[in-house]
């Protein structure tokens, strides 16, 4: 698979409900991830989407979560963009060069669902996130 770069759009609850609006908008069939789905959810947050994504047949993909619980959720700042894909070297270089003089808010490194993940700032106060799928235990 080929890295590519989506709009990442953050919610407080509402994921589910705006995932499902952007389906009628343009089409395609979304693939949610509950929090649930990855081991013992934060309170409340069982049915909550930790990662959902909507590829559409236009070929534009979009991708929501809700915010857990003691994650900053500002209103007009709900948006980070996510870069994604199997090439770990092409991906780590990505990260390295986002982070180098940013802040990093969760280390490049194994998540509970398998992949390698990391998000940062960068310098411009851009959210990236980095996810590295596939790679072997």
């Amino acid at each position: 698979m080929a890295s590519r770069l989506n709009p990442y759009l953050s919610f407080t609850g509402s994921a589910k409900q705006a995932l499902d609006f952007y389906q009628e908008v343009f089409g395609g069939e979304p693939v949610v991830n509950t929090y649930s789905q990855y081991g013992e959810a934060p309170p409340g947050f069982a049915d909550k989407i930790m990662h959902g994504m909507l590829e559409t047949p236009a070929g534009f993909t979009l991708m929501v979560a809700d915010a857990p619980p003691g994650m900053e959720h500002t209103p007009g700042s709900t948006i980070s963009i996510s870069v994604s894909g199997d090439d770990e070297t092409e991906l780590r270089g990505y990260w390295d060069k986002l982070s180098a003089r940013g802040t990093v808010s969760v280390p490049l490194e194994r998540q509970m669902w398998g992949d390698v993940f990391g998000m940062c700032t960068d310098e411009f106060g851009v959210v990236w996130m980095v996810n590295i799928a596939g790679q072997p235990s």
